[in-house]
């Protein structure tokens, strides 16, 4: 616990949210093993969605691991999870973020970003799964990319944040419900990146 407590630098000071950040919460010699790691032992797919009548593919690999009765739905696509046995490390990683966290998580939703066009778009989690007040982990191993904030009623409200390789973001509390978040593209040039976001799935509560 003391080394969670040293490597909490900041607190993201977001109007109707609760936003901390662990700048190191894995060493760099860790993270590059993890980083090499998950991305032969993932099981890895390509995606796409339906924007305006045509087929688009995400700009990412994605893959959904956790319980069996974590079956998770976001952009009108149904993740059915892989087992956590799959690739044990994940269950080392979910144990350190749930200390700091100070709650438990069923599943996580792994990205993928090869290169500075792979992105995510604005978008909150908000699903009804996820319950009222969500607590989201976000790890993240591999090249550093920008993370923005945008306020849903305010989009004069913003700010951003580098996420390091080795860094934990967690939201909670009314995060999900005021605030929108992304990964834009970049015309620098990047290598990969490995984003985790553990997250609990409540199965009585989907739609």
């Amino acid at each position: 616990m003391k080394k969670l407590i040293k490597s909490l630098i900041m607190n993201l000071q977001l109007e109707d949210a609760h936003v901390d950040f662990y700048p190191d919460f894995f060493s760099g010699k860790e993270s590059n093993e993890f980083l090499l790691t998950l991305m032969k032992k993932i099981q890895w797919k390509g995606e796409c969605i339906q924007m305006f009548g045509k087929t688009i593919p995400v700009p990412r690999l994605v893959a959904w691991y956790g319980d069996d009765c974590a079956s998770y739905t976001y952009s009108n696509i149904q993740h059915k999870p892989h087992s956590w046995q799959k690739c044990r490390c994940l269950l080392g990683i979910k144990k350190r973020v749930e200390a700091a966290a100070k709650t438990a998580f069923n599943g996580v939703l792994l990205n993928w970003y090869r290169n500075g066009q792979d992105s995510m778009s604005w978008h909150s989690d908000d699903e009804p799964e996820l319950g009222n007040h969500p607590v989201i982990g976000s790890v993240s191993f591999g090249a550093t990319r920008r993370f923005q904030f945008k306020h849903k009623k305010n989009p004069n409200l913003r700010q951003s944040i580098d996420l390091t390789n080795g860094s934990l973001l967690i939201m909670s509390g009314a995060t999900q419900h005021h605030w929108l978040h992304q990964v834009p593209k970049t015309k620098k040039n990047m290598t990969d990146r490995i984003n985790l976001t553990f997250r609990f799935i409540y199965p009585n509560k989907k739609k």
